[in-house]
């Protein structure tokens, strides 16, 4: 017999892999736009794609109800001149991670789609697609947040 934190713990972890499944769907189904610009994630990298999700979640101590910012985050990149099929997978996870950093860090002020309008701007003009340099931008973003700031107020330099 299972006592309340065996069981408890079961839910989560099926709950996880439902998420996780669906979020995987909704990578996939981002390749038939991607393939235009030659990026194709298969199901492996799809995957892996949403544990990075799950693992960011965890780290940034957050709950998401959803599955649709991963998708949304794959739309947004997918035809920036600055990602290329070798690196693809490895970026994704990158800006996967960075948007949940600066989530978290900009106290969620600032709308997921706003967000991420912020970060593709930033990668593909001020940081030409340098991942360190979004990261950059992101911490410069969180700091002027932090100082009462809002992003309409943030200079781009």
């Amino acid at each position: 017999m299972m006592n309340n934190n065996n069981s408890n713990f079961a839910l989560i972890m099926m709950n996880n892999a439902i998420m996780e499944q669906q979020v995987t769907d909704k990578i996939l189904s981002c390749n038939r736009e991607s393939q235009k610009y030659g990026l194709v994630l298969n199901k492996q990298q799809a995957l892996a794609l949403a544990k990075t999700r799950t693992n960011s979640l965890k780290e940034n101590k957050r709950v998401e109800f959803n599955s649709g910012i991963v998708d949304k985050l794959v739309l947004a990149f997918c035809d920036s001149p600055y990602i290329v099929k070798e690196t693809y997978e490895d970026t994704l996870h990158e800006i996967i991670n960075l948007f949940y950093d600066l989530k978290n860090n900009t106290w969620d002020t600032i709308s997921d789609d706003d967000i991420i309008k912020f970060m593709k701007n930033a990668f593909n003009n001020r940081c030409y697609g340098s991942l360190d340099l979004l990261s950059g931008e992101a911490l410069r973003l969180s700091e002027h947040i932090h100082c009462g700031g809002t992003l309409k107020t943030f200079k781009e330099d």
